[in-house]
């Protein structure tokens, strides 16, 4: 499951964190589990997860192990899933490119 399309117009390395992290939901994912899911270098990671978390994007856990988790508002409704799509591969390609 991806994150939201209103958040997929960040970078790529906080867009694969935030993918990463919408696909454990609930369970969240360590700082080593996310280096092991997105592919870039630990310091981009490090750069992503700040600038999520300074737009209130994902939460911090401490406990014994310190685990990220999506907000709810990244999360997509799987019962939304079920909708028909409302642009096609030339809607996405547009938007992605800001035309």
């Amino acid at each position: 499951m991806a994150a939201k399309p209103e958040y997929r117009d960040r970078p790529d390395v906080e867009v694969a964190v935030l993918d990463a992290l919408v696909d454990r939901g609930d369970e969240g994912m360590t700082v080593l589990e996310l280096r092991a899911a997105v592919d870039a270098d630990i310091d981009a990671i490090e750069d992503a997860l700040s600038a999520l978390k300074a737009d209130s994007l994902i939460t911090v856990e401490s406990g014994d192990r310190v685990r990220v988790y999506p907000h709810d508002r990244v999360v997509p409704d799987p019962e939304a899933d079920d909708e028909e799509p409302t642009g096609g591969i030339v809607d996405a390609i547009r938007d992605r490119l800001g035309l």
